[in-house]
């Protein structure tokens, strides 16, 4: 934490996450914040906060009042444009920014809140075209040093002590947005023709999934594959960064995305991609060269994706490869974080 001596003069920027549910949000926010701390004086409020940035508490926020200074604000959140405008208008110093990874028309109350912001940042050119007013596109990006191919993913698919050769992954949450229904209907038709490979699904199941998740268990039953499509549950962040090392191919088949982090990771840590055009993917995966691009909820076009992959496992490797390659060049976090400074450099 920025000791009281200092806080009121020398912070420039204060990181809000004030979910207390861990979301995407949260996570992409966690994974740049630090980043940009090495450029700006910051402080994290709220929970959740990284290692690599000062942590603050809303005592430290009273002690801002008055502040002469500018103190840029970075809301990710409805409630978080929100609370900055409340503070600017009851005498903090604050510059608004807003990132909108919303890939729809908003609601009346979050136009106007936009519009109040003094900058505008996008995570791709769709979730601009929805907002109304110039905003800059900043893509997310992911730590390749954390998510990275491990020495040996052979070795790697091993330590799980699964079944078969070869893995192939669906990360998120267990729920219809994400698509794991047909992510699981693929699986269902595609692993008995493949016995090489094992399906797993990293995410947690929600209370309010649990019927939905129950079904999946139900349908993977019945195609007696118990042992070859796991569901993890929820795990350490850590651990699933060996997941994804673990996989030779990753299906991202979400509805509907913000943005779709996993995307990144995935094709980071190596793995042929195989993805619905959902969220930023049409503007991430080069279709046939990083990645295949698919109708999102379409499990027939999924199947027919995947299966040259699962056939030819060297040639998803070289996907992967190739993958690794393009996040490198494109979508590293010290790329985020300097395009979000320059929207930073705009506000004086």
């Amino acid at each position: 934490m920025p000791s009281e001596n200092n806080l009121a003069s020398d912070l420039q920027l204060i990181v809000p996450n004030l979910h207390r549910r861990y979301s995407g949000v949260t996570a992409t926010n966690r994974m740049v914040a630090p980043i940009l701390a090495t450029m700006y004086r910051a402080a994290w409020l709220g929970p959740h906060a990284p290692d690599g940035i000062a942590q603050m508490g809303f005592a430290d926020l009273l002690k801002l009042w008055r502040r002469r200074t500018p103190l840029i604000w970075h809301a990710r959140r409805n409630d978080e444009m929100i609370a900055g405008l409340l503070l600017r208008a009851l005498g903090w110093p604050l510059k608004l920014v807003f990132t909108s990874a919303a890939q729809r028309h908003h609601k009346r109350l979050t136009r106007w809140l936009i519009r109040q912001m003094d900058a505008i940042i996008a995570t791709s050119e769709l979730s601009a075209s929805f907002l109304k007013r110039e905003a800059t596109v900043v893509m997310h990006g992911v730590d390749t040093k954390r998510y990275a191919p491990p020495a040996d993913r052979a070795a790697a698919f091993a330590e799980a002590k699964l079944p078969g050769r070869y893995a192939i992954g669906c990360f998120g949450r267990v729920r219809a947005q994400k698509g794991t229904d047909i992510f699981v209907d693929a699986m269902c038709r595609l692993l008995p023709r493949y016995p090489d490979f094992t399906a797993v699904i990293v995410g947690a199941v929600v209370p309010e999934q649990q019927g939905f998740a129950d079904g999946l268990k139900r349908q993977i039953d019945a195609a007696g594959l118990q042992s070859r499509i796991v569901i993890t549950g929820e795990l350490e962040i850590e651990e699933v960064q060996r997941w994804y090392q673990r996989l030779t191919i990753y299906a991202f088949t979400s509805r509907n995305e913000g943005f779709g982090l996993t995307l990144i990771e995935a094709m980071s840590s190596g793995a042929a991609l195989v993805a619905a055009r959902a969220g930023a993917a049409q503007f991430v995966v080069e279709d046939g060269v990083t990645g295949v691009l698919t109708p999102p909820g379409d499990a027939d076009a999924l199947v027919t994706a995947l299966e040259p992959l699962m056939r030819d496992p060297a040639s998803a490797a070289a996907m992967g490869e190739r993958a690794r390659a393009r996040v490198l060049e494109k979508f590293s976090l010290d790329a985020e974080a300097n395009a979000i400074a320059a929207v930073y450099r705009t506000l004086g």
